[in-house]
């Protein structure tokens, strides 16, 4: 479970932001939103995480930040380019400041293939929280190469942090135990310094590289609204996933979008999606359906594979075209531990639908606001003192208690 992210200049954050979602034992917890940060501990974290805040103010940037250190480490050794995919934050002084990101998530220590086959035994295996940190140089307003990477463990996440590996500057690699460079020393001689670790080793089947990449590949991101995400991919997915197609077919048909069934028509352009609506004699094509439906579709995939594999999914305008009554009923997905998250998924997204608030707690909800000098603020709303837990989130927001609310006149 994803508990902790910390953010310095990267896009509109400029100064350290760090959100931290740890709930503590004492927080009553009766629908199941809150998971253990891993198996027997005390503190937790939400399953659904709603950013919240004006246009421009920067909840974008937190997904992206989150969604740039999971692609970071798993995907980096695919570029081709040099540099970052990134952008720091556009001042004079942070031109020349490092980019810094990190996370902290739950998991299973000492990660190996001998860890992973007691798992799936059923024997005791030992548990605890993982740090993974980033700093890219920055020359000159433009990320050049990594100045530090590092992942860290503390078992039952107590005492000190412990090295999994750590990279500097140089290209130089300190191994672990767990992290043994014993056999692929040769590849800190190619390692290049806008790769990570994690992927370029993993290029080369080091195991336990390996096992992390597997983790991270449960992490999936649709960034942007849903109108510019583009179709072809999900859809050639769906026309290949029978077993998926059903699944969104049932849906489709429970919530009522007016949808009975999708399905897919070959034709010599290849497949394309076909829609029955009821009360309607002939079937509709995909550019005839409503920006609702299209939305519900696009994230429905996402969605699904991450509550099935127990992964993060981050989704940008979550309510995009999304009706009001629709959205509470997709949150609920991911506190149904019975029969949809068994294994704790995560949602995270950005929203500007207030109404959503009455359905939210307030260790669920994270703010952004930005000041007058464009500056990103990021903060929980369990940081803002004297929210109560019978207060009415929605009223309070609009009435800008909490922040991040336009400023307009």
């Amino acid at each position: 479970m994803l508990y902790k992210l910390e953010i310095e200049n990267f896009y509109s954050i400029r100064d350290p932001q760090v959100i931290d979602l740890t709930i503590a034992p004492n927080v009553p917890d009766v629908e199941g939103r809150y998971a253990e940060l891993f198996p027997g501990s005390e503190l937790r974290a939400p399953k659904v995480v709603a950013i919240y805040g004006a246009n421009a103010s920067g909840k974008t940037t937190a997904l992206k930040a989150l969604q740039f250190l999971t692609t970071f480490a798993r995907d980096s050794s695919q570029r081709t380019t040099p540099g970052f995919p990134c952008e720091r934050f556009n001042d004079l002084e942070s031109c020349s400041r490092p980019i810094r990101l990190a996370i902290e998530l739950g998991g299973v220590m000492n990660l190996s293939r001998e860890t992973v086959e007691r798992v799936e035994a059923g024997g005791k295996i030992e548990h605890g929280v993982y740090r993974y940190e980033l700093e890219l140089e920055v020359v000159d307003g433009n990320a050049t190469r990594v100045l530090n990477e590092s992942l860290k463990q503390k078992p039952k996440a107590q005492g000190k942090w412990q090295r999994v590996f750590e990279r500097d500057g140089e290209g130089k690699v300190k191994d672990s135990k767990t992290f043994s460079l014993s056999g692929f020393q040769h590849l800190l001689n190619t390692l290049r310094p806008n790769v990570s670790v994690i992927s370029s080793f993993g290029l080369f089947q080091h195991p336990t590289a390996m096992l992390f990449l597997e983790t991270l590949r449960r992490s999936i991101f649709q960034i942007g609204p849903s109108q510019t995400i583009q179709e072809q991919p999900i859809m050639t997915f769906l026309g290949q996933a029978p077993d998926m197609l059903g699944q969104l077919n049932k849906e489709l048909s429970r919530i009522d979008v007016g949808v009975e069934a999708m399905r897919f028509q070959d034709t010599p352009s290849g497949p394309i999606p076909m829609f029955k609506h009821s009360g309607l004699h002939v079937e509709m094509p995909w550019i005839l359906e409503s920006h609702g439906t299209q939305s519900f579709i696009k994230m429905f995939p996402m969605l699904t594979i991450a509550l099935a594999e127990g992964g993060v999914c981050g989704i940008d305008e979550f309510d995009a075209s999304i009706h009001p009554l629709v959205l509470p009923e997709l949150i609920r997905w991911f506190y149904d531990t019975e029969t949809r998250n068994k294994l704790d998924a995560q949602l995270w997204f950005t929203c500007h639908s207030v109404s959503l608030l009455d359905d939210l707690t307030k260790e669920e909800i994270i703010i952004c606001e930005k000041d007058r000098k464009g500056r990103t603020r990021v903060y929980s709303l369990m940081d803002v003192k004297e929210v109560r837990r019978d207060d009415n989130l929605y009223r309070k927001y609009l009435s800008g208690v909490y922040g991040g609310v336009p400023q307009i006149g």
